[in-house]
């Protein structure tokens, strides 16, 4: 029987989601926890790739088991006591068996977390960014975004991508009470180190390095040389997964 399962991950002490020979990941750290537990070898395939350090407040996997399991609460539950600090599953739910974490995805969410103060209680979790910046300006060239298909200018080099063709649906920035920035964007697919590289270009616009049509050059080029540094890791975090309805039939509330 094929399972889903949702969890959530802080990165910082991980080399990504993917299994690495020498370095720790999620999916390693969680195969590892299910296997102890359900004691026949377990292996997990995730939504995606997130990089080195990055978060993710929801994320899905799925794995076969060769029966039923009879109390996934429980399975949840014993779980997290084997998981450390830092990675939590939410919920297990059995699925169609052709049912998969990765291909059957519809749209995903980034959010990104831009703080203007010193914090050393968000310091893994936010860019502190100290430099004044221009939310109108960002949001203008943000919206560009929408125009296009090609994102070339952030593709991380030597990805071995098939196609640079990503659809984005939203893009924008807001700011909470605390003055704590998030950028969200939301797209069918994503490339590798997409989101950081457009969060320090669009971090350009608003110091005043660009301006928004320089943006909208800088995407229309499909030049990497020409976009910012990616901002980095700790801010980012991977929010939400969509799915059909089908394949989540009677799943619980997400967090």
């Amino acid at each position: 029987m094929r399972y889903f399962i949702e969890l959530r991950y802080l990165g910082a002490a991980y080399c990504g989601w993917q299994r690495q020979p020498d370095q720790p990941s999620v999916q390693q750290t969680l195969e590892r926890a299910l296997t102890t537990l359900l004691r026949e070898p377990v292996e997990v395939t995730g939504a995606g790739r997130t990089d080195t350090g990055v978060n993710a407040s929801y994320y899905v996997a799925h794995f076969d088991f060769g029966r039923p399991i009879d109390h996934p609460e429980q399975v949840v539950y014993k779980a997290n006591f084997l998981l450390p600090g830092d990675i939590s599953v939410w919920s297990l739910t059995p699925v169609a068996d052709d049912a998969h974490a990765r291909f059957h995805a519809r749209e995903r969410e980034y959010r990104y977390y831009i703080e203007p103060h010193k914090n050393p209680f968000t310091r893994h979790l936010t860019w502190q960014y100290y430099v004044p910046l221009d939310l109108e300006r960002m949001n203008r060239a943000a919206a560009l975004l929408l125009e296009f298909e090609d994102f070339t200018s952030f593709a991380k080099l030597n990805s071995n991508n098939k196609t640079n063709i990503c659809h984005v649906r939203q893009a924008r920035w807001t700011v909470d009470e605390r003055g704590v920035l998030c950028f969200t964007i939301r797209a069918d697919r994503f490339l590798r180190n997409m989101v950081r590289s457009i969060v320090g270009t669009l971090v350009d616009v608003g110091r005043g390095r660009y301006t928004p049509e320089d943006f909208r050059a800088i995407v229309a080029s499909r030049d990497l040389s020409r976009s910012s540094a990616g901002a980095p890791a700790q801010g980012l975090f991977l929010s939400d997964v969509r799915y059909p309805a089908e394949i989540f039939t009677g799943l619980r509330s997400r967090f």
